[in-house]
This record gives C-alpha cells, structure tokens and sequence, in this order.
C-alpha cells in the first residue's frame, strides 16, 4: 500500500506530461507554421527593398516609413482585435486575420507610389493586429506558466525560421523571375509568398480547437487533468479583470520593456539583407541565403534556453543574459562591417540574443496576467511594444540618407537591447519565476 502511494506521484508526473506532449503535438506545429507564414508576409518588405528602391525611384526614408507605419495600423487594432479573441473564440479569429492579410500581402506587388505603399503597409498592420498576441493569449488557455517558457519558444521560432525559409526563397524568387510575365522579381515575391497564409486561413477553420471543453481529441480524464492545471495557476496570476490589462503597472513596465526589444527585433527583420549587402556581397541569391544562417542558429538556441528557463523556473537572468550578447553582435557586425565572414558570425550572434530574450520575455506577462486581463494586457504589451517596429526602420532609414551609413542607427539597436535586458531584473522574481 505504502509502495502504492509512494509511486502515485510519479505515476501522475508521467500522465501529465504525456497529456501535455499530446497537445503540444496537436496545437504547436500547427501555430508554428501559420506564425512562420504570418512573420515572412510582415518582413519580406526587407528584400523587395533590395530591388523595389530602385525600381519605383523610392528613397531609403520612403522605404523607413513604408515598412514601420504597418505598426500604427497593428497598434491601433491590437487590443480590440484581442477582445474579440478572446470572446468568439480563435479558431474564428485567426482564420479572419490570416484571411484579410493573405489578400492585402498578394496586393502589395501593385505598389507604384510612395503613397500605395504607405496604405497598404497600414491596412496589412490592421489585418494581422491580433495574430500573435492572439496566439500567446490561446497558449495561455492550454498551458500553466511552469511549461510556457519552451512552449512560447516552441511557437516563437516561427521568426527564425521565416527568415531560415524566407531568405532563400525570397532571394530565389526575386533572382529567377524577375522579368517573367513583364513582372518585377520583388512582385512575384509579394503574390507568391501571400499563398501559403492564404490556404491556412481555412485550414485554421477545419484544425484548430478554441479550448479544452471543446476539444474532441481529447478524452473525458484528459480534459479534467488540464482544467486543473491551468485553473490552479490563474489562481497565482496577480491581475484577472478585463480592465487590469490597461491599469496594472506592471503592464505598463512590460510595454516598455518590450519596445526596446522591438527595436533589436526589426533591425534584424528590416535590414539584415541590407547589412550583408554592405559587406560585400551584391547577388539577391546569396544575400538570401546568408541571411539564413543567423535565423538557423536563432532557432536552436530559442528552443535550448527555453527548456533550461522551464527546468530552472527562471526568467529574468533567461532574458538578461542574451541580450547583453545580442547587443555585443550588434556591435561588432558593425565593427567589422567589411569582413564578410567576422561581420556573418557577429550578425548570427546579434540574431539569437534579440529572438532569444524576445521568447523569454513573454514568460512575463503570461506570469502576472490571467483571465480577461491577459486577453487585455497581452494586446497592450505587445501594441505598444510594436510602436518601435514603426521608430525603427524609418530612423534607420533616415540616418541612412543622412549620413550614408547604417553605423550609429546600428548602436542605437544595441542600445534598446541592452537597456531593455536590464529592465527585465527589475520585475519581482517572486511573479515571475514560476
């Protein structure tokens, strides 16, 4: 009897990750390949640059402000398109969202103007607003906080791996059919690229389950076992109401922290091909797959400090620690900016410490947060944070008119990176190492 019950914990241990291996399974490849799809329509802006300027006689200030005004229409649209999320449920949702911005990702190869640009940049912010908070707010539906830390990275390395797939394939597209059908190679690449989220809109209909009730894969025990898990961490969340997510300070500390490292995220999204280039290398193909390699590495060490954050139910040195190596590599890239081969390694390090923190970050809020304020919260956080997506490519793209030299927008990226790791240590670990 002794033996019996001495074993019972074990045996409970087992049953439960087994459940949560099966609805890893289910639920994260799925999430994963529709976040990759997602972030490649948000970021291949960055290669269509590589020809658009020329073409369509835009300078580097246009482009700046072309690709960060997506975020005023994603900051303005974030929070409403959360609450409607979180009450129609996101299996309707994100269908929605990956619908609408399929058809205006195909439209931008229309862009003649610096004024369509704008536009459509604004309205493609509008259509994905929602898509990745979204997606954080449902893995909060599944998961306690104790297995969001490799599970958020799991999902998270749906940037790397656009960039792994979408260097390449963005490089192969604009080098091998340009010209085709009297078509640019940057507009086969919009069309081209806006097809995959455009067949996963429905596939997120006939796929995804809203929650644990409803979830026919599961069994009766199954769904028991998982209510309990995630009904005891709401009760260790410090905020739950609707209006907490705009109130709580911790939110607000969160948004900020998130801004500075948003500013390092899309100086790797919207100028790591220009980088390359200014190192040397002039063909879209092997700019292409050069930019790859940073992403390739990213991707294993998003999932390797995810699971040694879960294991040590600790989130904030998770957070410190790579970006103070991500700003290093921003700093030597530009150090040994003509080095093609120093300048690719400290690019590659610069890439995994920014993706990195960013997937540790939101053990956060996802920590502090429960209920309808996480629905709230997660979209502040991550609306506000977004803001920089639109500061950092146009500043960067206006120091580069003015000084001809990508160098000091580079420092300032190190900068937020650094000063956003040392914010981190300033949220209580006793909210957030669980």
């Amino acid at each position: 009897m002794a033996q019996g019950i001495a074993a019972l914990p074990g045996a409970m241990v087992d049953e439960t990750d087994q459940v949560y291996r099966k609805v890893t399974l289910r639920l994260i490849p799925f999430l994963f390949v529709c976040y990759v799809a997602a972030y490649l329509d948000r970021v291949n802006v960055g290669f269509a640059k590589l020809q658009m300027l020329n073409d369509l006689k835009f300078s580097e200030t246009i482009y700046g402000l072309g690709a960060g005004i997506f975020f005023i229409g994603y900051f303005i649209f974030e929070v409403p398109s959360n609450i409607i999320l979180h009450k129609v449920g996101a299996r309707l949702w994100i269908a929605r969202v990956m619908f609408t911005w399929a058809i205006i990702s195909a439209a931008m190869m229309f862009v003649t103007t610096p004024t369509m640009f704008y536009v459509l940049r604004f309205l493609l912010g509008v259509a994905e607003a929602g898509l990745f908070p979204g997606v954080i707010l449902y893995l909060t539906y599944w998961f306690p906080a104790k297995r969001r830390g490799s599970i958020i990275a799991m999902f998270m390395t749906g940037i790397p791996i656009a960039g792994l797939i979408g260097g390449p394939l963005s490089g192969w597209i604009m080098h091998s059919m340009s010209g085709l059908y009297g078509l640019a190679g940057w507009q086969w690449m919009f069309l081209i690229e806006a097809l995959p989220s455009f067949v996963l809109a429905f596939g997120v209909l006939a796929y995804l389950t809203d929650s644990i009730a409803k979830a026919k894969w599961l069994t009766a025990d199954e769904k028991a076992l998982l209510t309990r898990e995630i009904e005891a961490d709401k009760g260790e969340a410090t905020a739950h109401r609707l209006r907490d997510g705009f109130t709580s300070p911790w939110v607000w500390l969160l948004s900020v922290i998130y801004l500075f490292f948003i500013m390092g995220l899309y100086g790797v999204g919207f100028w790591l091909p220009t980088l390359i280039k200014g190192a040397g290398v002039t063909d879209t193909l092997t700019i292409g797959m050069l930019s790859s390699i940073p992403y390739g590495v990213a991707a294993v060490a998003m999932i390797v400090v995810g699971r040694m954050s879960d294991a040590a139910r600790e989130r904030r040195w998770h957070i410190l620690v790579p970006g103070v190596i991500g700003a290093v590599g921003w700093l030597v890239s530009i150090q040994f900016s003509t080095n093609i081969v120093v300048a690719e390694i400290a690019l590659t390090v610069a890439t995994a410490g920014v993706l990195v923190t960013l997937a540790q970050f939101w053990c956060l809020p996802t920590a502090v947060l429960a209920g309808a304020a996480a629905a709230t919260g997660i979209a502040v956080v991550n609306s506000v944070g977004n803001l920089a997506g639109f500061v950092s490519p146009y500043l960067i793209g206006w120091i580069v008119d003015r000084t001809q030299s990508t160098s000091l927008g580079v420092y300032t990226l190190a900068g937020c990176l650094l000063v956003g790791s040392l914010l981190a240590l300033t949220m209580p670990k006793h909210l957030v190492n669980r």
